[in-house]
């Protein structure tokens, strides 16, 4: 039986059947493992961002033709030529971000367990994992579309 409220103890069940602690040895090695893909989470976080920014602005060195008003854009998206928005680029910026979201999803269901050490060992490695890897480059996000509705 699962718990579904917070709980202390070293009997886990972390994401498969056979991760399970039943000694202080193997739940501290499990909490050290969440703590470790907390900390590589915001590695690869931040990597995706600066991998983003950078082929932005590389792709800005080429000359585009300019887009056309908004008044003639089509109503429905048409596919842009090679070389266009489907560039080698956006394809391992996507990539990185569904192995970024992977890593994310695997750490909340590592929350779900309900282990309060658990929890603790997820938000200190993220918390750590930001104040490392994410140095306040924030300011510095591309925004693809200015409308905040997008």
């Amino acid at each position: 039986m699962m718990h579904m409220t917070f709980y202390w103890g070293k009997k886990v069940t972390l994401l498969f059947d056979f991760w399970r602690t039943d000694s202080w040895t193997s739940y501290a090695m499990a909490l050290l493992a969440c703590f470790i893909f907390s900390l590589f989470y915001q590695y690869m976080e931040d990597r995706r961002q600066r991998f983003r920014i950078f082929s932005i602005n590389s792709n800005r060195n080429y000359s585009q033709p300019p887009p056309p008003p908004a008044v003639n854009a089509p109503l429905l998206y048409t596919f842009p030529s090679v070389g266009g928005k489907w560039n080698s680029a956006r394809f391992a910026t996507a990539i990185l971000f569904g192995v970024n979201s992977a890593i994310g999803y695997m750490l909340m269901l590592a929350v779900m367990s309900f282990n309060g050490g658990v929890f603790i060992a997820v938000v200190v490695g993220l918390g750590i994992g930001y104040l490392f890897f994410r140095n306040g480059d924030e300011n510095d996000v591309v925004v693809d579309n200015p409308c905040a509705c997008a």
